[in-house]
């Protein structure tokens, strides 16, 4: 495969804080990115896009449709503020709320893919009730899903909860839908002491993104560090993980996730970040030499 036929992304929070989406996506495809992952987090300023008009709306896809990027997937990080499986009636209705308006945001913009972070709850304590009421949050979020035709891919986290691709196939076991996808993060696989090779040949069918990032381990005196870990510096064996990919005949999209939009010179960063994947994805055969 050569490396212009890879569908190379980056997450929105890599780029500069403060730029508008059409420079937002000239930087991206500057810098050699074929997409940009929308980020919806539980901030009041991203959540508050789930309200965006409709003249909000046209003007972002037209900002899209002018520009040679796409925009076709959106990290909804927003439920770590306001999970399905909270003991908080209210905040398990809010919950739905965003889940009804994301998808609403993804059929009028273009989105395809609404990826979403698996936990039952974040900042509670878990239980056999959280687990219960994310399952029931999420049997209507997929019922949504599958009324407007838009995918809803569950990431592997830095999380307990969902922190394997097996535990993804389990989930879906419950969950039965055509609209529950996964999308791994080969960092956070990592991280966990999982076999990425076994991890990602369990899920190749439902795979339908690629997160990559470094992280460092889980062990017994350290917590694992999930964020923000430079590239190389990990515990990733990229290049083992790129030849999995390639036996596995993957041909889905990658994002490089950073978080680099409050850094000195995000764009050095970038630019180095998407150098050293690319050469993994050399070593590793996945793409041609050269």
């Amino acid at each position: 495969m050569r490396l212009e036929e890879i569908k190379l992304g980056i997450y929105e929070k890599a780029l500069p804080r403060g730029l508008d989406w059409a420079a937002r996506l000239a930087m991206a495809e500057r810098l050699g990115f074929q997409f940009v992952e929308m980020s919806v987090d539980e901030t009041d300023a991203r959540l508050a896009r789930l309200e965006w008009s409709r003249e909000e709306r046209k003007a972002f896809v037209n900002t899209v449709l002018e520009s040679r990027l796409s925009v076709p997937s959106m990290c909804l990080s927003g439920h770590r503020r306001y999970p399905f499986g909270s003991h908080d009636p209210e905040i398990r209705k809010q919950a739905l709320t965003i889940m009804a308006r994301a998808i609403q945001l993804a059929v009028d913009t273009g989105i395809r893919t609404i990826q979403l972070a698996g936990y039952d709850v974040y900042y509670e304590e878990g239980d056999a009730d959280t687990r219960a009421w994310y399952l029931e949050g999420m049997q209507a979020a997929l019922a949504m899903a599958a009324r407007e035709q838009v995918m809803l891919a569950v990431e592997i986290m830095d999380h307990p909860f969902m922190n394997s691709i097996l535990r993804f196939v389990n989930l879906k076991r419950v969950l039965d839908s055509p609209w529950l996808t996964v999308y791994p993060d080969i960092g956070n696989l990592s991280a966990w002491g999982n076999d990425v090779a076994q991890e990602l040949t369990l899920g190749i069918g439902d795979m339908v993104a690629l997160h990559l990032k470094d992280t460092l381990a889980v062990t017994p005196t350290h917590g694992g560090t999930f964020k923000e870990v430079p590239f190389g510096s990990g515990c990733v064996d990229f290049p083992a993980a790129f030849a999995t990919l390639k036996r596995l005949d993957y041909h889905g999209p990658f994002l490089i996730e950073m978080w680099t939009e409050k850094a000195d010179d995000a764009e050095k960063e970038i630019v180095a970040a998407r150098e050293w994947i690319v050469a993994q994805m050399r070593a590793g055969g996945f793409i041609d030499a050269g």
